[in-house]
């Protein structure tokens, strides 16, 4: 049947032998088709904003007419006024928020992920509606705390929001890590006379490095990206994402994007930098 149809049979051998991959991909065309669309729509809006960063604009408003190459704006970053300080100030916010919820996040996924206690359910639920409560709700609520108990808004407000949702991040990645770890190398130490402090720290802590780097990277973006909830509880406090929805009523100034490609930039090169230090890691263990 096959020769009349002048198509030779496909033996074992030959299915065998082919990658699954490639069987699929002639299956399933539609896949890799859907694939790099989303790339595509993920990554055009990225490569504009550079582009145009570095456009010769006559005004200093951004506009999409090309008017030839330059880094003026980059030379001049500082010249819109409140700018810079309403990025400075998201940076720290960033990272102070990521240092705190690396800090509480690691015990607290540990604790979760380990140990049987009381408030474990209560707990994870907390951790769950973190993540899963809409933006809105999160900021209203928090709103409504801070105002019931006379707490001034501004820095220091928004500087407590971040870490909360900011945890919840933390808790998931390193829990995914702990996960996939067992106990089996820290029960060695302590077979071998290590207590249970050395144990960690020379045995788990290394490990959930990677998964630390991670959180504390997500934690960042989640940070310096957020504008719904910073927005219920900023008071006179300005920070990037407020200050460029202010500036868009009037017309955003090119700087807005130099400073997107600078975020865009420096967190390519932390995620880069993570992917080194798991397989690093994956190879040590």
């Amino acid at each position: 049947m096959s020769a009349a149809l002048g198509t030779e049979p496909v033996t074992t051998a030959q299915l065998v032998s082919e990658p699954i991959g490639e069987r699929r991909g002639r299956k399933r065309p539609l896949l890799p088709i859907i694939y790099w669309v989303v790339i595509a729509i993920t990554m055009v809006p990225i490569l504009v904003m550079i582009i145009y960063s570095f456009n010769n604009t006559p005004t200093n408003r951004i506009t999409f007419q090309w008017h030839g190459f330059t880094t003026y704006w980059y030379e001049n970053l500082t010249q819109v006024q409140g700018l810079g300080g309403s990025f400075l100030v998201s940076i720290e916010i960033a990272v102070l928020a990521a240092v705190i919820s690396i800090a509480i996040g690691v015990p607290l996924a540990m604790s979760l992920e380990r140990y049987r206690f009381a408030l474990r359910g209560p707990l994870n639920a907390v951790v769950f509606a973190n993540i899963a409560a809409p933006s809105i709700v999160v900021g209203a609520a928090s709103l409504s705390f801070f105002l019931s108990s006379s707490v001034p808004l501004g820095y220091l407000t928004i500087l407590l929001v971040h870490v909360t949702f900011c945890i919840a991040y933390v808790v998931v990645v390193v829990r995914a890590r702990l996960s996939g770890m067992g106990t089996v190398l820290e029960q060695a130490a302590g077979d071998l006379g290590a207590n249970p402090f050395t144990a960690f720290w020379k045995v788990t802590f290394p490990m959930l490095i990677p998964a630390m780097f991670a959180g504390a990277a997500l934690a960042l973006a989640m940070s310096i990206d957020d504008y719904v909830i910073t927005s219920f509880v900023a008071g006179p406090t300005v920070t990037f994402p407020l200050f460029v929805y202010g500036a868009a009523k009037v017309g955003l100034p090119p700087q807005v994007l130099c400073f997107g490609t600078i975020v865009f930039v420096v967190a390519l090169l932390i995620a880069l930098l993570n992917g080194a230090v798991t397989r690093r890691g994956g190879a040590k263990s």
